[in-house]
C-alpha cells in the first residue's frame, strides 16, 4: 500500500466519523480536540460580520440567506444572540442556573448543529451576550438587581430591569452561559450592555456611581481570567473612541483594549449628538462621523494588542441608510485604520443587510 492511498484511507476514515477542519479564511488560531482529534481552528485575519437575532438563527431561510450572502460579500461571519435583552437563551444549554431561573427560550433546536452548518459554509459564529441588562436574572435574584432608594427593583425607560454591575455572582453566570456556547462550537464570545444603565430614573438608582470605571474594568480582568483561551469582544458606546470619562457608565476604550481581543465601538452616526464635529445632523455625515471616532479610536490603540472592529448602521435613523450611507461607514473604516484594519459588524434590526454596499467596499 502506498503511502498516498493510505492517506487518502485515513482521510475517509475521519470523514466518516464527522470530523472536519473549519477554516473559514486565514491564519491558525489554536486548536480543539473532537473525539481525541485534534483539530486546528482558524481565525480569519479580517472578520467582517452580519447580526442575527436567536429568531433568525432558528430559520433556516434565513440562514440559507446569510451563507448565500456569504458568497456572494466578503461577510464571513455572523453574531447570534445567545442571551439578549430579555435575558432569554435560545437553546438548551448545560447551565443549571439558567434552567433554574426559566432563562431557557429554545427557538434554535440544535445549536450546536447550526455552528456546524456555518462552519462548513466557512462562515465564523459569534455569541452575543447581554449581560447586566438581564431582566430573568433580576427578578430571579433580586438580590442582585440595580435597586430603587426605596429598595425596590428598578427598571429603565423601557420598563427593563437590569443585574448590579458590581455582583460577582451576576458575572460568573453570565461566564457559564459564554463557556456553554463555546462549548456548542462559537468561535467567539461578544459581550454587549457591559456597563452602568444610561436611560431611566438615574437619581432613584442605589448605586455607587463613584466607582463605576473600577467595577467595569474589574469585570474585563475577571473576564480574561476566567476564559483564558477564548476568543472574547467588547460592545461599547461609539463615543468611547472620543472620550475617556467613562461617560458615565464606566466604559473608557483603553481599559477594554487591554482584555479583549476584539473592541467593538458602536459609530453608529444616527446616536451622535447634534453638534458633534459641527454638524447639525451626524447621521447625514457617515463618513466623517465613523472616520473621526476611528482615527481617536487608533491613537487610543497605541501600545496595546487589541484589535478594533467597529459595529455600523444599516438601518434608517435619522436619515435614510441607502447603499451610499452603508459603503461610506465601511470606507471610512478601511481608509482610516489601514494596517489595523481588521474588519466590521453591520446592524440592521431586520437582519437583511444592504448587500450593494458590501460589495461596494470591496473594490
Amino acid at each position: 500500500m502506498n503511502k498516498r492511498f493510505l492517506l487518502l484511507i485515513i482521510f475517509i476514515f475521519l470523514i466518516s466519523f464527522g470530523i472536519f477542519v473549519f477554516i473559514p479564511k486565514e491564519k491558525t488560531k489554536g486548536a480543539d480536540v473532537v473525539n481525541d482529534v485534534k483539530v486546528e481552528k482558524v481565525l480569519p485575519d479580517k472578520i467582517m460580520a452580519v447580526y442575527l437575532t436567536s429568531w433568525s438563527a432558528s430559520s433556516s431561510s434565513m440562514i440559507d440567506y446569510v451563507i448565500d450572502l456569504s458568497k456572494k460579500t466578503e461577510i464571513n461571519a455572523v453574531v447570534i444572540d445567545v442571551k439578549d435583552w430579555s435575558g432569554k437563551i435560545p437553546y438548551d444549554t448545560n447551565v443549571s442556573l439558567a434552567q433554574e431561573y426559566g432563562a431557557e427560550r429554545v427557538v434554535v433546536k440544535d445549536m450546536k448543529g447550526l455552528i456546524d452548518r456555518l462552519h462548513n459554509e466557512g462562515i465564523y459564529a459569534i455569541a452575543r451576550i447581554t449581560v447586566f441588562q438581564d431582566p430573568v436574572l433580576a427578578l430571579n435574584r433580586s438580590d442582585l438587581a440595580v435597586k430603587t432608594l426605596s429598595g425596590d427593583i428598578w427598571y429603565d425607560y423601557n420598563g427593563l430591569a437590569w443585574i448590579d454591575p458590581s455582583k460577582k455572582e451576576g458575572w460568573d453566570y453570565n461566564i457559564s452561559i459564554a463557556k456553554d456556547a463555546l462549548s456548542n462550537g462559537f468561535d467567539e464570545i461578544n459581550f454587549d450592555y457591559i456597563r452602568f444603565p444610561s436611560d431611566g430614573n438615574l437619581n432613584d438608582m442605589d448605586i455607587d456611581f463613584a466607582s463605576e470605571r473600577e467595577v467595569i474594568k474589574s469585570f474585563y480582568q475577571y473576564l480574561r481570567e476566567e476564559l483564558k483561551e477564548a476568543v472574547i469582544s467588547a460592545d461599547m458606546f461609539g463615543l468611547t473612541t472620543v472620550n475617556s470619562d467613562g461617560l458615565g457608565i464606566g466604559q473608557v476604550i483603553q481599559d477594554a483594549y487591554q482584555y479583549f481581543d476584539y473592541v467593538c465601538p458602536m459609530v453608529y452616526p444616527s446616536h451622535y449628538a447634534s453638534g458633534f464635529i459641527g454638524f447639525e445632523n451626524p447621521a447625514e455625515h457617515p463618513f466623517e462621523v465613523v472616520a473621526y471616532s476611528m482615527a481617536k479610536a487608533k491613537i487610543k490603540l497605541e501600545g496595546y494588542d487589541s484589535k478594533i472592529r467597529p459595529w455600523l448602521q444599516d438601518f434608517d435613523l435619522g436619515a435614510v441608510y441607502d447603499t451610499e450611507k452603508v459603503y461610506l461607514q465601511i470606507k471610512a473604516v478601511k481608509d482610516i485604520l489601514t494596517d489595523k484594519y481588521y474588519g466590521y459588524m453591520l446592524w440592521s434590526p431586520t437582519n437583511f443587510y444592504n448587500e450593494e454596499a458590501i460589495i461596494k467596499a470591496e473594490k
